[in-house]
């Protein structure tokens, strides 16, 4: 079904083939988590994975994720959605087009906008030529089709999607995703900004959302006291369909986008 080609983004790879051991690790416990929120292995999983802002690390959580998930034997489709600003294509070694959009429009069949990436072993399907209605399209009847009809092939389908601080695309995929990841630069995120986006996220009847801390400085703070004090989050509302990570995984270096 995928075309088969190998990344070349080695030198600095960011995907878990080039990151450090507890990266990985941070990674691979995320995977086990993402694993256990499911009960039913027999169909596949639509996770969605989006940040407040730009540059938090989001198109690395979510093609490490894909990474882990592989290595464990699943098969995985990482799509991305950020038709705005995607930059999936440029780290892993291939043009943006043909891509999803070009399905939408039904401009290419589903074979030439899938890329099988041998060596670090799922399929990426990027975003795609820009066009001029995102929201709309991510939206359509044809994309829960394309949905319906990738899921026959794949374990889980991995969404890399845009900021949703800034742009309301992913809403319109609330509906076909499973679980949504949020990640969280402990870093660059201003606490107010993240609250009032989960509250956005509630509005709009997100499933199961996910928190992943990244960037986290264990040299500055007490990593315990950072997640439960400064964002309020982790327990405090463990029992209302979150949960929070906290995970570490990396610093600046190790950011896809």
């Amino acid at each position: 079904m995928a075309k088969k080609r190998k990344s070349y983004y080695t030198k600095n790879d960011t995907t878990a083939n080039g990151i450090s051991f507890a990266a990985k690790e941070a990674y691979n416990l995320l995977r086990t988590n993402l694993f256990f929120s499911f009960s039913d292995d027999a169909k596949c999983h639509v996770i969605g994975v989006t940040s407040t802002i730009p540059s938090e690390g989001k198109s690395l959580t979510a093609a490490n994720t894909a990474m882990a998930m592989a290595e464990a034997g699943k098969r995985v489709l990482l799509i991305d959605s950020d038709m705005r600003l995607p930059t999936i294509h440029k780290k892993l070694g291939f043009k943006a087009a043909p891509g999803l959009s070009n399905l939408l429009v039904g401009m290419n069949d589903v074979e030439k906008a899938i890329y099988r990436l041998e060596d670090k072993g799922f399929d990426v399907m990027p975003a795609g030529n820009t066009p001029p209605n995102p929201t709309e399209l991510l939206g359509s009847a044809r994309m829960e089709k394309l949905l319906y009809g990738l899921s026959a092939h794949y374990d889980y389908i991995i969404i890399d999607t845009s900021p949703v601080g800034l742009v309301g695309d992913i809403y319109s995929l609330f509906k076909q995703v499973d679980q949504t990841v949020f990640v969280v630069s402990c870093e660059k995120t201003n606490k107010t900004f993240f609250k009032n986006t989960i509250k956005q996220l509630q509005a709009h009847n997100a499933h199961n959302i996910n928190i992943v801390f990244n960037n986290v400085n264990l040299k500055k703070i007490e990593y315990s006291a950072y997640y439960h004090n400064s964002y309020g989050y982790y327990g405090g509302n463990y029992g209302k369909g979150y949960y929070g990570y906290g995970l570490y995984v990396g610093g600046k270096d190790q950011y896809f986008d």
